[in-house]
């Protein structure tokens, strides 16, 4: 029986609110903008205030600490009593936070290394969610972007996300290997999330031997 729900996506290809309906769907816990808000919680730092990391750590860190947010639910950062906070401090807390949510069951989790924190996890069910580009543009301009802001966000914000992915789990991104689905999400959200309800419940009726 699956009890979480990981939905990892292509930048623009909508994956925040198909996992926000998903979770309505199931009445689920949905932790996107809450895991944001949890991690910030048990990192003591304000999430009103702007993104820093500690001064000693270069650029790449400093980018590999904003994307864990970027793409997905933004915030910025403040230390708290001189506390240093960096990329490696970060995820080691989301690992944390992920675990906890997961043991907890019954959640629908967005992003942040998700599926490879939770890869052993048998309870787990895994889905990426692409778009064409085209597609993606699309998405992102109907939530008030330009052509040229949309652009800017799809070609770069995936591009950190590989960056991310490669540094802390040695791995590419995506890791198709990790993933029960992956679902071009230009055939609409509701046939997306009609796809993942329904493999879902078709593996926990008959679960897939391994070879």
């Amino acid at each position: 029986m699956f009890r979480v729900i990981t939905v990892e996506r292509e930048y623009g290809s909508g994956g925040a609110e198909i996992a926000r309906q998903l979770s309505k769907r199931l009445g689920w816990k949905l932790w996107d903008n809450a895991l944001t808000d949890e991690i910030a919680r048990v990192a003591q730092v304000d999430p009103s205030a702007v993104v820093r990391c500690d001064e000693r750590c270069d650029s790449t860190f400093r980018r590999l600490a904003k994307v864990f947010w970027r793409g997905s639910y933004e915030r910025s950062m403040h230390l708290e009593a001189n506390q240093p906070f960096d990329a490696d401090r970060m995820v080691e807390i989301g690992e944390k936070v992920m675990h906890a949510a997961a043991e907890a069951g019954e959640c629908v989790i967005v992003g942040r290394g998700a599926p490879y924190f939770l890869r052993t996890r048998p309870d787990a069910f895994h889905v990426f969610l692409y778009a064409p580009r085209a597609e993606k543009l699309r998405r992102v301009c109907a939530t008030g972007k330009s052509m040229a802001e949309a652009e800017e966000l799809v070609d770069t914000i995936d591009r950190d996300r590989i960056t991310f992915v490669k540094h802390y789990f040695n791995a590419d991104w995506p890791t198709r290997s990790l993933y029960h689905m992956m679902i071009n999400t230009a055939i609409g959200n509701e046939n997306v999330l009609e796809m993942i309800l329904s493999t879902k419940q078709m593996l926990e009726r008959k679960p897939v031997l391994a070879l």
